[in-house]
């Protein structure tokens, strides 16, 4: 059995990421794993090639912000049976989809949208791990996460681009027909008016 220096910081890099199953910082890989910030940049980088480089391989290593996450492909996760993918209740479907519609969108105008009951909504898809909230003087600021994006088969994960791609998908599939418009879809100058 091979002692753990012995084993090289990428494959220990993957191993600790897969375990986690959740996105990880430098700092805390750093202090989990011992080595100092410089040595873990260059191995996520490697870990990153050798993922890329892998013929028939599931996974990536993606960063976004300050943040390193080890998912699975965006274009495998719609081949994968439905049931190992997580299903959204219906009722927080509509939350989720106007929330990805929009992002980001002020709490408080979801509430317009949808009434009280978005509150609940909220709180159940950032348990899930779908959307993000973030205070924003009064209210939250809501965007999707990583995992809205990899569940919904999206091939982007930046938020502004899960947006444009979700409007596209929107669009495409003739959904905006059947909406009232003046309820759901924020005017263009409204949505605009929101500071990332």
């Amino acid at each position: 059995m091979e002692s753990n220096e012995e084993v090289p910081l990428e494959t220990l890099l993957e191993a600790t990421m897969f375990g986690a199953g959740r996105s990880m910082s430098v700092k805390e890989l750093c202090e989990s794993l011992g080595y100092d910030e410089e040595e873990m940049l260059d191995s996520l980088s490697a870990l990153q090639a050798t993922l890329r480089r892998r013929r028939y391989g599931a996974l990536q290593l993606s960063e976004i912000g300050q943040m390193w996450a080890l998912e699975v492909k965006p274009f495998i996760t719609q081949l994968l049976p439905k049931d190992v993918k997580t299903d959204l209740p219906q009722k927080l479907l509509k939350a989720a989809a106007l929330i990805a519609y929009h992002q980001p969108i002020a709490q408080s105008r979801l509430v317009e949208m949808l009434g009280p009951k978005a509150y609940d909504y909220v709180r159940e898809l950032a348990q899930a791990g779908m959307v993000d909230r973030r205070k924003d003087g009064s209210t939250r600021r809501l965007t999707t996460t990583r995992r809205f994006a990899e569940l919904f088969g999206c091939p982007e994960t930046d938020r502004k681009k899960v947006r444009d791609w979700f409007r596209s998908q929107v669009k495409s599939s003739g959904i905006l027909d059947l909406i009232e418009q003046e309820h759901l879809i924020l005017q263009e100058h409204e949505e605009d008016g929101v500071e990332d």
